[in-house]
């Protein structure tokens, strides 16, 4: 039976308002005082309780910002500090490492010099002792040389003419060919 009291949706049902509730002219006042009513309490919530904590949360992220820009700039002070100091250290290191090679280079060279010096000293000790044995074995040879030159003139002459010559006249002949 209450499909029978009901019509269709669209249609104004029996017995009822005729038309749509806020837009009727005798409850218009009233609506507006609560409309005021509801703003009013509305606002002083949100002035109240909303906006101080936006405001806060507002305040503190700008804070967590700047404390973070803050440590990021004495952050970047640090590492330009640190890569300054480094590169410092590197030239430092650099100059020493040169320096170092520069003295070995040195040292080196000094003490090939005087290793060479040392080897030429014996050297030329070794070639005074050699020149002093050839001198004394050419003098021992000259010597000879007329012994033996003497022996060899007599021998060619005895053989050439069958006879010997006399010990004295081939060494005149000898000493003749050798002065000049």
């Amino acid at each position: 039976m209450a499909a029978a009291k009901t019509t269709e949706h669209t249609e104004v049902p029996s017995g009822g308002h005729k038309s749509f509730p806020p837009f009727e002219k005798d409850t218009f006042a009233s609506q507006l005082v609560w409309l005021a009513i509801t703003f009013v309490v509305l606002y002083l919530l949100v002035a109240k309780l909303g906006l101080p904590r936006v405001g806060g949360t507002l305040a503190a992220r700008q804070n967590k910002i700047d404390g973070d820009f803050a440590e990021a700039s004495r952050f970047k002070t640090e590492s330009e500090n640190a890569m300054a100091a480094y590169e410092k250290s590197l030239a430092e290191a650099r100059n020493r490492a040169i320096t170092l090679a520069n003295e070995t280079h040195a040292r080196l060279i000094a003490e090939a010099d005087a290793n060479r010096k040392a080897v030429e000293e014996r050297l030329n000790a070794r070639l005074a002792e050699a020149e002093k044995a050839i001198t004394a074995t050419k003098t021992a040879a000259m010597a000879n040389v007329r012994g033996i030159a003497i022996d060899a003139a007599a021998a060619i002459v005895a053989r050439l003419t069958g006879t010997a010559p006399a010990e004295a006249a081939a060494a005149s002949a000898v000493d003749a060919v050798l002065k000049r």
